[in-house]
C-alpha cells in the first residue's frame, strides 16, 4: 500500500469542513480549519490532510465568529403577527449572522405559564431558522411558581417589566418585585424604568405632541431610579440581575459598583443613533423605550464598554408596522427592528475603532452564553456546538428596507453605509446562509441551559 492510499484511508470524516478562515477562538485570531460532525466542532487546525467532509466551505478572506446570540428579541407571536412572527424574525436573524435568540414574553397572550411557553415552543418547531428560547414574564400572578417555570426546557429565564408594560406583566410594586426575586435561582432580566415617574411626566409630551421630547418624558432619572431600586432589592434577596438596554451614563456609573451581582446589556441603537438628530430625521421610527439619548449618554455607554461594565449587546428587536409608527406621538408605539442589523452595525463600529472584534465576540457570543448558562454555545472550541457567523470585514454594503425580513419591513438604518457584513451562517454544523442567501428549511431547536447555581445572600 503506497503512502497516499494509506493517508486517504486514515483520514477522518466530517459533515462540514470550514477551510482557512480567520477564526476568533479563546486563543485569539487564528487562521485554521474547523471540522464539524453531528452538530459539534470536532477538530481545529490545519486539517486538509487529516479530514475529509461531505461539504467543504472555503472561508478564505473571512473572519469566523462564534455564532452570534441575540438575547433580547420580540417576535410578537402569538397575537401580534401582523408586525412580526417567529418564521420571519428568525429568518432575519440568520440573514444577519445571528444563530440563537431569546424571545420576550409580551405577546398576546402574555407568556406567564408552562402552557404559554409550550405553545411558543410548538409554534417555533419547523418554522424557526435559528435556535431559540423564550422568557417567562415575572408577575404578581405567577411569582410563587417562577422557581419551577424558569427551569422548564426552552425557557430563557424570567423577564420583569418595571415600566413600559401593561396588565399582569407590569411589576412596579415593591412587594411584588421582592416576591418575584425570592422565587428562582437564574439571572433575572429587567426592563428598568420608573413607572410612577413616567406617568407623572407623560403630560409633557401629550401637550407638545413632539417625538423629539421622548427622552425628556422618559428621562435619565426614570431609568436611574428603577435601576437603583431593583439592584437594592436583588441585594436583599440574593438574586442575580441582568439589566436590559441600559441607556444612560448615570446608570453605568452606578452599575460599575455592583458588578458582583449585576450584568449589563446595551443595544446597537443606543450606541449608534443620537438625539435630537435621529428624532428630527426619523420621527417615531427612532422611538424606543428607554429612549435614544444625546451624545453625553452615548459616550457614557461606549466608556462602559471600554471599562468592562457591559456584558452583552442585544438588539431589542421590537417591530411595529409603518402604519402604526405614523400615529401621532405619543400614541405612536415604541420599538424598531434590530436582530438582522445587529451584526452589520456593530461590525461597522469595529471598523471605526470603537471596539475590537474580540471584544464584540465577547459581547455577542461568549458573554451571553456565560452569563445565562447556555450549554455548548458561545465559543469556537472542541465539543461546542458548531455555530459560526462568517463575516467579511471589508465588505461595503448599504443597509436597506428591502433587505429586512421582518414582517414590518423597515429599519431605522435604511440608507446607512457600513463596512462588515455576514456572508455565511452555520447552526450546529448546518449551513443556513451561504453567500448571503438562505439555504434549506428552518432547523432551529430550543436552547439548552446549565443548572443554575444557588442564590447567594447579600
Amino acid at each position: 500500500m503506497n503512502t497516499d492510499t494509506a493517508q486517504r484511508l486514515a483520514r477522518r470524516h466530517a459533515d462540514l469542513l470550514v477551510r482557512r478562515g480567520m477564526a476568533i477562538t479563546p486563543n485569539g485570531v487564528e487562521c485554521i480549519d474547523i471540522a464539524c460532525r453531528s452538530g459539534m466542532i470536532v477538530a481545529l487546525g490545519d486539517l486538509e490532510r487529516i479530514w475529509s467532509a461531505e461539504t467543504v466551505l472555503n472561508a478564505s478572506g473571512l473572519h469566523i465568529l462564534p455564532g452570534v446570540i441575540d438575547s433580547q428579541v420580540h417576535f410578537r407571536e402569538p397575537g401580534l403577527t401582523h408586525k412580526e412572527d417567529l418564521e420571519a424574525g428568525t429568518r432575519g436573524a440568520v440573514l444577519g449572522g445571528v444563530t440563537a435568540v431569546f424571545e420576550m414574553p409580551n405577546t398576546q397572550p402574555l407568556t406567564l405559564s408552562a402552557l404559554d411557553l409550550k405553545a411558543k415552543l410548538e409554534a417555533a418547531q419547523g418554522r424557526a431558522w435559528c435556535d431559540h428560547a423564550f422568557y417567562i414574564g415575572g408577575s404578581a400572578v405567577n411569582a410563587e411558581m417562577l422557581g419551577e417555570l424558569e427551569l422548564l426546557p426552552g425557557c430563557a429565564g424570567v423577564k420583569v417589566f418595571m415600566g413600559s408594560s401593561f396588565g399582569d406583566l407590569l411589576a412596579d410594586d415593591e412587594e411584588v418585585l421582592r416576591n418575584i426575586l425570592r422565587h428562582g435561582r437564574r439571572r433575572l432580566a429587567v426592563h428598568a424604568e420608573d413607572e410612577a415617574r413616567l406617568r407623572e411626566r407623560k403630560p409633557l409630551v401629550e401637550e407638545s405632541g413632539d417625538v423629539v421630547q421622548h427622552p425628556v418624558w422618559r428621562d435619565e432619572l426614570s431609568a436611574l431610579l428603577a435601576t437603583q431600586r431593583i439592584v437594592r432589592l436583588a441585594a436583599e434577596t440574593g438574586r442575580r440581575l441582568h439589566v436590559l438596554h441600559v441607556s444612560t451614563a448615570d446608570e453605568m456609573a452606578f452599575l460599575a459598583g455592583h458588578k458582583q451581582r449585576v450584568t449589563v446589556e446595551v443595544t446597537p441603537h443606543h450606541l449608534t443613533l443620537q438625539a435630537p438628530e435621529c428624532y428630527e430625521r426619523l420621527g417615531s421610527l427612532a422611538q424606543m423605550n428607554p429612549p435614544v439619548r444625546d451624545r453625553h449618554h452615548q459616550d457614557g455607554l461606549w466608556q462602559a464598554i471600554r471599562n468592562g461594565i457591559v456584558d452583552v449587546i442585544g438588539s431589542d428587536h421590537a417591530p411595529h408596522t409603518l402604519e402604526e409608527k405614523t400615529r401621532s406621538y405619543p400614541q405612536s408605539p415604541s420599538g424598531m427592528t434590530g436582530v438582522q442589523t445587529l451584526l452589520p452595525v456593530m461590525l461597522d463600529h469595529v471598523r471605526a475603532g470603537r471596539l475590537t472584534l474580540q471584544r464584540l465576540v465577547d459581547l455577542t457570543s461568549a458573554g451571553p452564553a456565560r452569563i445565562f448558562g447556555l450549554e455548548s454555545k458561545g465559543r469556537i472550541a472542541l465539543g461546542f456546538d458548531a455555530d459560526l457567523s462568517l463575516v467579511d470585514l471589508e465588505a461595503h454594503r448599504v443597509i436597506a428596507n428591502d433587505w429586512i425580513a421582518s414582517r414590518s419591513g423597515w429599519t431605522p438604518y435604511d440608507g446607512l453605509a457600513v463596512y462588515g457584513w455576514p456572508i455565511h451562517t452555520i447552526i450546529r454544523g448546518n449551513i443556513v446562509l451561504r453567500d448571503e442567501a438562505l439555504v434549506g428549511t428552518p432547523i432551529g431547536q430550543p436552547l439548552r441551559f446549565l443548572e443554575p447555581p444557588l442564590a447567594q445572600p447579600a
